[in-house]
């Protein structure tokens, strides 16, 4: 999937722009002629972590892209980078559009992560009930097992 996105970024940022990644796969994708940072190098707890952020920081991204696809790879990862690193941050679908992760694009932001969750067409209203219900289903699922559980202690007695 990046590799259909590296060609665009270069024709928006420039053929010199040099493309660092952050990623859990093996390999090297295509046209990326920057640094790979893979996280099953940095697993050792908080200090492979800190020691990621170091290497990060100590290269002065002034821009940083986080692709956020349908599926969720590396999501504790992304937005724990994004929170630490100083960069400005745009976000990237598997479409190759992105836009900037900033407050003027809030509205956008909203939309993204609604669409992303389930919440927009006619989706929204199933995954909205399902919602509301969940307490509902959880209470009645632990009162029968807490009776199940009652009624076993009883008949051994």
């Amino acid at each position: 999937m990046i590799e259909g996105v590296i060609p665009l970024l270069r024709s928006s940022h420039g053929e010199a722009t040099e493309i660092d990644l952050v990623t859990c796969f093996p390999g090297v994708p295509k046209g990326c002629d920057g640094r790979v940072f893979r996280v099953a190098d940095y697993r050792d707890g908080s200090a492979g972590r800190a020691r990621l952020l170091g290497e990060l920081a100590a290269r002065g991204y002034k821009i940083a892209g986080m692709v956020c696809a349908a599926e969720p790879v590396m999501t504790k990862w992304k937005w724990w980078l994004a929170a630490r690193i100083p960069a400005k941050f745009f976000i990237l679908n598997e479409n190759g559009d992105y836009f900037w992760f900033d407050w003027e694009r809030r509205r956008t932001i909203l939309q993204f992560a609604a669409y992303r969750a389930g919440l927009t067409g006619s989706a929204a209203v199933p995954a909205l009930v399902r919602f509301f219900l969940f307490p509902l289903t959880l209470a009645y699922l632990i009162l029968y097992a807490c009776t199940v559980h009652l009624r076993r202690r009883i008949r051994s007695l």
